[in-house]
């Protein structure tokens, strides 16, 4: 799912898409909360942030991110795969994650989009 909402945040299903432009589109994530991690992703995988200062390093599972914050677990998630810069970081503005089925942008008209899955062979 990352991936996909990484891939309209940028654009590159546009036919006009460039690099050096933001031509990607407003993205609203909701549900957050029924977000799944396959395999032994929930207690391995760490989610890291850093104060700045010396031994600023800080670190949680993701098990108790996606409890306590999985609006923040998407957008890291998504935000990883944007570029690293100031265009990433005006790309990643246009993200908006919700826990819950609610969200208060319905005076923008936001049309829905189909997760594609796709199918791993056996």
């Amino acid at each position: 799912m990352a991936s996909q909402v990484a891939t309209l945040l940028r654009g590159k299903h546009k036919p006009y898409y460039a690099p050096h432009i933001d031509t990607g589109d407003f993205v609203i994530v909701v549900n957050a909360d029924k977000v799944a991690l396959t395999g032994n992703k929930l207690e391995q995988k760490r989610a890291y942030r850093h104060s700045g200062y010396p031994g600023g390093l800080r670190s949680v599972a993701y098990a108790d991110l996606l409890e306590k914050n999985p609006e923040r677990a998407i957008e890291k998630a998504v935000k990883g795969m944007l570029p690293k810069g100031s265009l990433g970081r005006q790309m990643g503005k246009k993200l908006k994650v919700y826990a819950g089925p609610e969200h208060p942008h319905q005076a923008q008209q936001p049309v829905p989009f189909e997760i594609r899955k796709i199918e791993q062979p056996a």
